[in-house]
């Protein structure tokens, strides 16, 4: 049994702490990991690939990387650097050849400058379909292969043993390794900002000075010290797609991880009858309305421009031309304080039953008839704004919502 974890902290983090280490089995019926049909993105691509539907540029690392996030639709801007061994490729990572993560909604591209390319794609029902592939550098086809070494973190303790995203946060060493972890476990917008970025460059504008990105560590006998990297003096950034590692989309993947993982158990513990699907819903309704989001610190976030465009390039609208895509980024993340993760593969793919419970959660708590205490710092205004925002591009709502 996974070690005792007091309730206060499963509800400050969201986890609905219903499934315990060796109690699931992925393989086995009702969850059938490794032998279900598949439909997430990435899976549909391999196949089209191989077929021969869609080919990729092929020129050098970085052209045949482009190619790949353009036909998955993955903006270029969402470049994140991490120079943490934190990856099935950790030899090759260091403060001067850094890892590159880039993101949408539903599938998530590591690219390690002379490595291979690491891919998870979120299936509706299985969750996390880790795949890996290498460059190809001599004209020969690309080959795919599906991995089992990654579900070792992706589907270990970090994870609750279920197949989600991994987010950490460590002071690695001069010369690699962790010497210092931190947050293990726990992922979403209600991690403290001082224990974010660790093992991350961070570019961009913003006010969040509390936070571990852009150091590495040295242990003596008196104990740790930290040393600051001047961002853009180690390597160079022409050898990937973009000169940023801005602040906004570290914040946006975080956001997204989160609702990912939650997601996953939800779904995972509904088939596996865990528990009631009104228990497993609510972390994840208190979760779309930012109930436990960590504020901004006073002035904010100025995001990198390209990001913001390309982020906002599917936004959905309502009548009055709000969507849930839009930023404030001056006090919060988001203008509208529920998630545009709405309307992902995530959680489109929850059990029927769930989903309905985290609609009719969400109906309780934008009441204005019936205020629910529990989401008082939702102003009326906002609510009535979200409600209108859901009722114009969702499709599936209750009749009575």
């Amino acid at each position: 049994m996974r070690r005792a974890i007091s309730l206060n902290l499963l509800f400050a983090v969201g986890w609905v702490g219903t499934l315990c280490a060796g109690s699931l089995d992925l393989a086995a019926p009702p969850h059938d990991y490794w032998t279900r049909p598949l439909t997430d993105r990435f899976s549909r691509f391999k196949t089209e690939l191989e077929t021969g539907q869609v080919t990729l540029t092929a020129a050098n690392e970085k052209e045949f990387l482009v190619s790949l996030l353009r036909a998955l639709e993955i903006p270029v801007s969402s470049q994140m650097l991490v120079f943490s061994t934190t990856s099935l490729q950790l030899r090759l990572i260091s403060p001067s050849n850094p890892r590159a993560l880039f993101f949408n909604e539903d599938v998530y591209i590591g690219y390690i400058p002379g490595g291979r390319i690491e891919v998870v794609s979120l299936d509706p029902q299985a969750g996390g379909i880790f795949y890996i592939l290498d460059i190809p550098r001599r004209g020969e086809p690309v080959r795919i292969e599906r991995s089992t070494r990654c579900m070792n973190c992706h589907a270990g303790e970090q994870t609750r043993d279920l197949p989600g995203l991994v987010v950490k946060s460590v002071v690695p060493g001069v010369s690699g390794g962790s010497l210092v972890s931190f947050r293990q476990e726990q992922t979403g917008h209600g991690i403290p900002f001082s224990e974010r970025f660790g093992g991350w460059y961070v570019t961009g504008r913003h006010a969040i000075t509390e936070h571990l990105g852009n150091l590495v560590g040295r242990l003596s006998p008196q104990g740790l010290t930290k040393l600051p990297i001047e961002v853009g003096k180690l390597f160079e950034f022409d050898r990937y797609p973009a000169a940023t590692s801005d602040v906004l989309p570290q914040l946006v993947h975080e956001h997204q991880i989160g609702f990912v993982n939650r997601a996953i158990e939800a779904g995972y513990g509904a088939r596996a009858a865990a528990a009631d699907p009104e228990e497993l819903a609510r972390p994840l309704t208190r979760y779309l309305l930012f109930a436990d989001e960590v504020p901004l610190p006073a002035g904010g976030v100025e995001g990198d421009a390209v990001f913001k465009a390309d982020f906002l390039r599917d936004r959905r609208t309502a009548a009055g031309g709000g969507a849930l895509k839009d930023f404030d980024l001056q006090t919060r993340l988001f203008a509208h304080r529920c998630s545009y993760m709405i309307y992902s593969t995530a959680f489109r793919g929850l059990p029927v039953e769930v989903k309905q419970q985290v609609y009719a959660g969400l109906h309780r708590a934008l009441s204005s008839d019936a205020p629910d205490p529990e989401y008082a710092y939702l102003p009326p205004d906002e609510k009535q704004a979200i409600r209108n925002i859901l009722r114009t591009t969702l499709t599936d709502l209750p009749a009575d919502w």
